[in-house]
């Protein structure tokens, strides 16, 4: 028996059935996410790229059904979460990204109406067949932020510096005006 996440079907059929879908993949089995992953992490060096970046777990949930009772509107319920290797953009260091979606879709053939189910979100299928890794996929490349940054302000170090050295050797452009200013209001007392 194969894996049904990469099974192709028409979205009637997975909804038929019921079918609910566990996921635990890791995240090179996600192509796309991947490669969008493994591009930003180019920006780092070699060192520091950490190693085991493509065994992050992905898990989740899929369970399909309809959202009607003629059973005419097939729907799928989406539950997924990995932890994603990412370089900060305040920073440029890498960390932990942690990504977590959820989404309740509407799986409809371009033509089809979805008037009155406005709590689903309409995911069209410009196939006949569906495969539910490409929802995943999809909704996780999604969930990438634009630009990443940590989630804690204390763990960029743009943010705080590491000590109060570092803090010292921070300049400010009119640093040298304010203390002749301050100099000169003192000569003039």
């Amino acid at each position: 028996m194969g894996n049904p996440l990469r099974e192709r079907r028409s979205a009637a059929e997975w909804s038929a059935g019921s079918q609910v879908i566990e996921i635990a993949e890791k995240i090179s089995y996600f192509e796309h996410l991947a490669s969008i992953v493994a591009a930003d992490l180019a920006a780092l060096d070699a060192d520091k790229i950490p190693a085991d970046w493509r065994d992050a777990a992905v898990i989740g949930r899929l369970e399909f059904g309809f959202a009607d009772a003629q059973q005419t509107l097939p729907k799928v319920e989406c539950r997924v979460a990995v932890t994603v290797d990412a370089v900060c953009q305040r920073c440029l260091e890498g960390f932990r990204l942690p990504l977590e979606t959820e989404a309740e879709l509407l799986l409809l053939a371009l033509e089809q109406d979805a008037d009155g189910y406005d709590e689903y979100e309409v995911w069209e299928l410009e196939e006949a067949l569906l495969r539910p890794q490409d929802i995943v996929e999809e909704l996780l490349v999604m969930a990438l932020p634009f630009a990443a940054m940590h989630v804690e302000s204390a763990a960029c170090k743009a943010l705080t510096p590491e000590t109060a050295e570092e803090a010292e050797k921070v300049t400010t452009p009119f640093a040298a005006l304010r203390e002749q200013m301050a100099k000169d209001n003192e000569g003039s007392a």
